[in-house]
Order: C-alpha cells, then structure tokens, then sequence
C-alpha cells in the first residue's frame, strides 16, 4: 500500500481523493520508482477536477512529473538507486502517474536527474520548464538571437509563461510579458519581463496582419492570442505554440505566412523523443539559476492537491506548485 490521488469514476460519479493505494494499481512497466517530489500542472488540475475529458481510463493516479529515486528495474537503462525525471508520456492520462508515492513506467520515459538540481527543483521545474525551454530552443535553433528584437511571452504569470521568462531574460533577451493579472506586473518584471501589456490587447479577434513587433513569441494560450500574435510578429520571425489555456482553436489567416514569412513552431513535450527531451534537460542544467526559480515556486503537501487544482483552473495561482508526496 501507498499513499496518493486516486481518481474514480462509476455510476455515483467522477471522484479524486488522496487515499491508500493497493500496488496492484499500477500499471505494467519496467521500472518501479519511489517518488519523493511530483507537481500540479494545468493538466493535472483539469484531471482532478474532470473539468476536462483528460483521464481516458480508471481508476487513475493523476500527475505527468515525477522525480524520485529507481527501486525495481528489468531496464537496462537503469538501476536501482538511480535519480530519475519523468515528464509527461501519457503519464496521468492513460497511465498512473507521480502525485503518489510509487510509480511504474517504461524504461525510455525516463531521464536521469541532473546533479544541478535536487528532486525537488527538478519538480519546480517540472513539465512547465521543460516545455519553456523547448520553446527557447525553437527560437534560437530559428536564428533568433539576444539583439534580434522583442520576445512576447503569453499566460506569462502561468508555469510555463514564469519560467521563459527566467530563461529569456537570463539569456539576455528583451521579454515582453501578457497576462490578465496586471497588478502582478512587478513580479513579472522581477523575473526579467522589461514590459508588461494586459491580455485583453490579444485576446480580441485578430486582423489578418498587424503592425511588425515581435521577433519571437512563446504563446501557451492559442485561440485570438496565437493568432494576434502571428499577426504582429516580424518579417521571418517566429512563434512557438505550446499551450491552449485560451482554446485550441486557431482563428488566424495565412496573412503572416505567405507576407512575412514567419514560422509557426509546435511544441510538444509529451511525447518528445528522448535525446530532445535530455538537450532541454541539459539546457535548464547550464541555463536556470535554481535560486530564482525558488522565488516562483510554492510548495504543497497531499492532502492539498485536491483544493489547490481547482484554484490553479481558477487562475489563484502564480507559477510553480511541488508537491511532497510524503506529507
């Protein structure tokens, strides 16, 4: 038996608790881990909540990140006693993932904990760092350099709107930050943000092209941001699209493609191979001062995860969440 959230659903209903876990839940894998430190993400929160379809079978342990330490393995990537990081997978959806204190995944689903961080800076980090810097690394594999011009930065009080903004600025770019919490502009700009503009300037139906201003945009909100953002960013300038917390729908024109020729790069992280996934990871190791990180990062224990998921839904929330799973 462990401790962690499951989620159930019968004919009374769809139901997340924090509960006594029998092992026989886990799924079939080749490598057992003892979980020391997960986190909430906006994933994890529409899955406790089942304010989305996100949980495709039960009964369910939620949590896409993990970190913690190798205690069963037949991989031979890996043996017992080694750090481990897991990111993503399908992990939370289809399979049970980190917000327990045991897991069972795949050998190849795992990366190893860089000795930069503790397990528990790898979760400040988590799914939202590393999709932040999947999309600094799109930006910069484009061309676009520290001088090339502004870089826009969308959901910016969000995870992964946080943490590229740490990366950007400590890289020495000019970040520009949207968000609809425009009384945090101060920490915004704490974390290196040089502007800060209030959502609602993208949030209105986009022209088909507006005025040239971003070299570069991270955008986690899709929907009339994505689009107003393609409509103003520079001649071959480029967008990478990591998040839908707007909508995942598109409403743009082929406008900034064919007359300015930007470059729309999707980023995936759930199922990225894993030599991109360990170039992010090494990344982050070189790029990411851990000590600015503890600044956007709050930490929570179990029996909180439930209540904090619907604040985080609700917007409550500025940047990172870990969870301890032992408390």
């Amino acid at each position: 038996m462990f401790k962690g959230i499951l989620i159930t659903k019968d004919e009374t209903g769809y139901n997340s608790q924090l509960q006594e876990i029998d092992s026989s839940v886990l799924p079939e894998g080749e490598v057992t881990v003892r979980v020391e430190w997960s986190t909430l993400n906006y994933k994890d929160s529409l899955a406790i909540t089942g304010k989305s379809p996100v949980v495709r079978c039960f009964p369910m342990i939620p949590g896409i990140d993990f970190a913690g330490t190798v205690i069963e393995s037949s991989s031979p990537l890996w043996k017992v006693g080694d750090a481990v990081v897991h990111n993503g997978w399908g992990v939370g959806e289809t399979h049970c993932g980190g917000l327990a204190q045991l897991a069972r995944v795949k050998g190849e689903w795992l990366v190893p904990l860089a000795p930069e961080f503790s397990a528990r800076q790898a979760m400040a980090i988590g799914t939202a760092g590393y999709t932040a810097m999947l999309c600094v690394l799109a930006l910069e594999k484009h061309g676009i350099q520290p001088g090339t011009g502004e870089i826009l930065v969308t959901g910016a009080n969000g995870g992964v709107g946080s943490i590229a903004i740490l990366l950007l600025s400590g890289l020495g770019y000019t970040v520009v930050a949207a968000t609809g919490r425009v009384d945090q502009a101060e920490h915004l700009k704490v974390l290196g943000a040089s502007e800060i503009i209030d959502r609602s300037q993208l949030s209105a139906p986009a022209k088909p092209i507006g005025k040239e201003r971003w070299a570069g945009v991270i955008d986690t909100v899709g929907s009339h941001t994505l689009a107003n953002a393609c409509a103003t960013t520079r001649y071959r300038g480029a967008v990478a699209a990591c998040g839908l917390a707007g909508g995942m729908d598109f409403p743009s024109s082929v406008a900034p493609f064919i007359l300015r020729g930007i470059t729309l790069y999707g980023i995936d992280s759930v199922m990225a191979p894993p030599r991109v996934r360990q170039e992010a990871w090494a990344r982050l190791a070189s790029d990411l001062d851990p000590a600015r990180l503890e600044a956007i990062t709050q930490e929570i224990g179990m029996a909180e995860v439930c209540s904090v998921a619907t604040d985080l839904l609700e917007g409550k929330v500025r940047g990172r969440v870990v969870v301890d799973v032992n408390r």
